[in-house]
């Protein structure tokens, strides 16, 4: 028995000795993995003497991540302990995880860490290195309607200088040469040129190639000078929905710093419109290899250690119609782009699905989203809205209304516009009041009307109720008036109200459509409206009785020699304080509703009406 006990004792001892010890080794070992995860490695750790140098040239090809080391149990056996370190990376969302071994010997009361490259990588040799490469991911399309291509890898001409292709002191002047030839600043891109490294290339400018077939040829005799052939995301023409699309481009510092790591100096993203708001989706998650190298390695040399490979990017679905929102386009289009003249805009939406086929801007916009966005009195437009409150006020279109040539409310003067037809002033119909947008007779009916009628007719017609549909959208608004005389002017479309083209192009799809459409354009996100008051198919049927006698008898006659049965209403609207006035004109034509609007025209009928003809033609 005494022997059996003796064996086991000094069993025990053996075993304590080979884990451990007094518990310096394993302190010693955690230490040396706090280090690692630091990246800061002291001299005491490491026999006196620090491998820092050495270990920020095995890592430094990683670039500025840092690891998470943390040590095993160690294995001690009298001046000499092994221990497993568990090393894990975050490689941009990817987990790069493996185990090395550290030897540590004694000195003393000491232990230290032997440095090895190996340590850090286990089939490391020395003179051995990391080197991280990036493994892009393709961005995802945009699509239209029918699965069209809207936004997809196009062909771009890179411009720039190539520093290794021009002596030093010629670089600033090549790149002042190419400035002028491109149409860039020549300050900024010779600043830029001069601060780039001996071998780096400095783009001036990126062009479609047609877009490049206009440049003076005699670029090609600038020293130094270069063009890159790239493929990268573009709509189909520079201007094609540019405002809501947006667009793509190198990361700005402040988005790196804003992206908690997800975005890297150097990256694709998008810097605007939908192609920002939606960049997580549309870029991916980039891929990421990891290789050992030396200097002296050729490329089929390098050992490759970890691969992950990258997860491309989703596509966009919209419901843009590539051929409507390019006929919207041409329409805005201004023979000089040197004179682009006021902002202007056009919507088209399809009423039975509320799917949002064309959001144009003008070249007057100056890359504004008005289309979507615009926050504009919106005139007698607006009198369809008004005209559904007198409807259920208990008029209909034939009830007789006073159009007189002008009225006073609480000291205000309200008149009909300059060349209103004198032949309809007095006693009128409610549909003739609509077809000659008569001022007078709607801020007449105001006794009619609650407080809240307006807003609440409004509301089923789709304006002043907010939706998020994932781009910015203004879908109007229609305060409760604070005097008669801001009532009296809600009514035609002035006051407090403000409507964007957008939602004035649903106010006419919701009357096309018999209910409340909620324009849409992306096709995951098209939100259902619920109005307190939903409209009725027998008031939508009297509003298009309405809108149809605009174009057949009054101020919409410009669309009367159009093929099909439209409907329409023309808006003026007083702005600023030199007496401008924005022009609007909206329509509805099968399944398809139009709003136009420019921002400084001479009437609604004059001026947006010839663009909305040109698009419906």
């Amino acid at each position: 028995m005494r022997a059996l006990l003796a064996g086991l004792l000094l069993a025990l001892t053996v075993l304590t000795g080979c884990t451990g010890g007094d518990g310096e080794a394993q302190r010693s070992a955690d230490r040396v993995a706090a280090a690692l995860s630091e990246g800061r490695l002291a001299a005491e750790l490491f026999g006196g003497r620090s491998p820092q140098a050495a270990y920020d040239d095995v890592v430094g090809g990683l670039g500025d991540v840092s690891p998470e080391v943390s040590a095993g149990t160690v294995d001690e056996e009298d001046d000499t302990a092994t221990v497993a370190l568990t090393w894990r990376w975050d490689l941009r969302g990817h987990e790069w995880r493996y185990t090395t071994r550290a030897v540590l010997d004694r000195t003393g009361e000491t232990w230290r860490a032997a440095w090895d490259p190996a340590i850090v990588e286990p089939t490391l040799r020395e003179g051995e290195t990391l080197d991280r490469s990036t493994l892009l991911a393709r961005r995802g399309d945009i699509l239209g309607a029918r699965g069209s291509r809207i936004v997809t890898d196009r062909t771009v001409l890179r411009f720039g200088i190539d520093k290794t292709r021009v002596a030093p002191p010629r670089a600033a002047a090549s790149a002042r040469r190419l400035a002028a030839i491109v149409g860039v600043d020549p300050a900024g891109f010779v600043t830029a040129v001069r601060a780039a490294g001996a071998e780096a290339f400095v783009e001036a400018i990126a062009l479609r190639p047609e877009d490049a077939t206009a440049l003076d040829p005699s670029y090609d005799q600038v020293a130094g000078v270069s063009v890159i052939k790239e493929k990268t995301p573009l709509a189909p023409t520079r201007d094609f929905a540019a405002a809501v699309l947006g667009r793509v481009g190198a990361a700005t510092a402040e988005l790196v710093e804003q992206s908690d790591g997800r975005i890297q100096p150097g990256d694709v993203v998008g810097l605007s419109g939908l192609q920002a708001r939606y960049d997580e989706e549309l870029a991916g998650t980039p891929g990421v290899t990891v290789e050992a190298v030396t200097q002296e390695q050729d490329e089929e040399e390098r050992r490759t250690l970890f691969t992950a490979e990258p997860v491309h990017g989703r596509p966009l679905r919209t419901t843009l119609d590539p051929s409507l929102q390019t006929k919207a386009e041409r329409v805005l289009a201004v023979p000089d782009p040197d004179s682009p003249g006021p902002a202007t805009a056009i919507v088209a939406i399809r009423p039975s699905t509320g799917a949002v086929l064309a959001a144009a801007n003008g070249a007057g916009a100056d890359g504004q989203n008005v289309a979507t966005y615009g926050q504009s009195a919106p005139g007698s437009t607006f009198k369809v809205i008004s005209s559904l409150a007198l409807l259920r006020s208990g008029l209909a279109p034939d009830s007789p209304v006073q159009c007189p040539p002008a009225l006073t409310v609480d000291g205000k003067r309200f008149e009909n516009y300059d060349d209103y037809p004198a032949g309809e002033l007095g006693t009128i119909s409610l549909r003739e009041a609509v077809a000659h947008s008569c001022n007078t007779a709607f801020i007449g009916q105001r006794k009619r009307l609650t407080p809240e009628a307006l807003t609440d007719a409004a509301e089923s017609l789709g304006l002043g109720v907010d939706f998020d549909l994932g781009f910015p959208a203004y879908f109007g608004q229609v305060p409760e008036p604070r005097s008669d005389t801001e009532a009296a002017a809600d009514l035609i479309g002035q006051g407090t109200v403000l409507a964007s083209p957008l939602v004035m192009a649903a106010v006419t799809a919701s009357v096309a459509a018999g209910r409340t459409v909620v324009p849409h354009l992306l096709v995951d996100q098209a939100p259902e409206a619920d109005p307190a008051t939903p409209l009725r198919q027998g008031e939508a049927a009297a509003l298009r009785t309405l809108m149809r006698a605009v174009v057949t008898e009054g101020s919409g006659s410009v669309l009367a020699a159009l093929p099909g049965e439209i409907g329409a209403k023309t808006g003026t609207a007083e702005y600023g304080a030199d007496g401008q006035t924005h022009a609007w004109m909206v329509a509805f034509r099968g399944d398809l509703a139009v709003a136009v609007f420019v921002e400084t025209g001479e009437s609604g009928s004059s001026t947006a009406g010839p663009l909305l003809r040109s698009f419906l033609q």
